[in-house]
């Protein structure tokens, strides 16, 4: 068995006798670069202020002192810098996490992402690959200025050859972020930072992987499916039981891994159900939840009962700091939106 499968393999099977706890999101990331340092000596991470201060919201918090400044370091402020370190230290076959401290400090890194790390597989015909992570805490809900509650996820899932991945829970967090350090190319990891301390789930600090490039069915239903990925789930469950108080039952998918998107199972759910509402806080045009659109009525066309919604942040700057919550997507705009296709018979 290849490297990259082996250590996949063991990290999905983990250790079964670890007691889970009650963590929030940042606790339980904290808890999966911690795994990862502890059992490969090639993971370092690295950023502006992950060191001795644990990282502008201390996911790195104390890690610098249990495995050292060599292992754990802060960077001058340059996001291009600091990615392009990953690249040459993942091209050495190491496994570099590097954190940019917002999203909306990410354009800075794309020219190093978009002409180096995704193409390295290729550029070298698979002779290096290149294993980093690139982890922003990113989306809105915090009350922080334009450029900290951006979520431009569409732009990092428009390269080939790069995974963009967005957790929804603690639970997600600790495992896709494990399987993200074990994948052998790399991993954009966005995390929605309004999440971060908003709730606490069992986490076990097993080892345990989650599978990349799948949906996750959080509920099952058969009237209508909503689709949606990180922060926005929770207005989406929320939105499924309002659904429910009035007789309707609704699928959520958790997207999970943006690209390569699992369209087979949103299509398998659509199939069912004939009816789609797509829901994300990114900007509505060119977003991500276009291209799952896309997809459905290139596969699913014969089988949808009522057009397709989207449910979508606004085409604009987000509004700072009294219209942001009128920016991001709420339950009742998720439920006037279900209730349009569930009115197609």
């Amino acid at each position: 068995m290849p490297e990259p499968a082996r250590a996949m393999a063991v990290a999905e099977a983990g250790d079964a006798t670890v007691e889970p706890v009650e963590r929030t999101m940042v606790e339980a990331i904290r808890l999966a670069l911690g795994r990862a340092m502890a059992e490969d000596e090639r993971v370092l991470l690295f950023g502006e202020d992950v060191g001795r201060n644990g990282g502008v919201f201390r996911a790195t918090e104390g890690l610098q002192a249990r495995f050292g400044a060599a292992r754990v370091r802060d960077t001058p402020l340059s996001e291009a810098m600091l990615v392009g370190l990953a690249v040459g230290l993942a091209a050495q076959d190491m496994r570099p996490v590097a954190e940019i401290q917002f999203a909306g400090f990410g354009y800075a890194a794309l020219d190093q992402l978009a002409n180096h790390a995704s193409r390295m597989r290729n550029r070298t015909r698979g002779r290096i690959a290149c294993p980093m992570v690139l982890r922003m805490p990113y989306g809105g809900g915090i009350r922080a200025p334009e450029h900290h509650s951006e979520s431009p996820e569409a732009l990092f899932a428009h390269l080939p050859g790069l995974r963009v991945v967005v957790p929804s829970s603690p639970a997600r967090a600790y495992g896709l972020l494990l399987a993200a350090i074990a994948d052998p190319d790399p991993v954009v990891f966005l995390e929605p930072k309004r999440l971060y301390r908003a709730s606490k789930e069992p986490v076990a600090d097993d080892g345990r992987a989650l599978p990349l490039d799948r949906c996750s069915t959080l509920r099952e239903g058969r009237d209508v499916t909503l689709v949606s990925w990180g922060a926005s789930l929770v207005e989406t469950l929320a939105a499924a039981d309002r659904l429910a108080d009035e007789g309707f039952e609704a699928e959520v998918l958790d997207v999970a891994t943006l690209k390569p998107l699992d369209l087979d199972a949103i299509v398998a759910s659509v199939a069912r159900s004939g009816r789609c509402v797509i829901v994300h806080e990114a900007k509505r045009s060119v977003g991500v939840g276009a291209e799952i659109a896309a997809g459905l009525a290139e596969q699913a066309l014969d089988r949808l009962l009522a057009p397709i919604e989207r449910v979508t942040g606004w085409d604009t700057i987000v509004p700072f700091p009294r219209l942001e919550d009128h920016d991001l997507p709420s339950t009742p705009r998720i439920v006037d939106a279900a209730r349009r296709t569930l009115d197609h018979v």
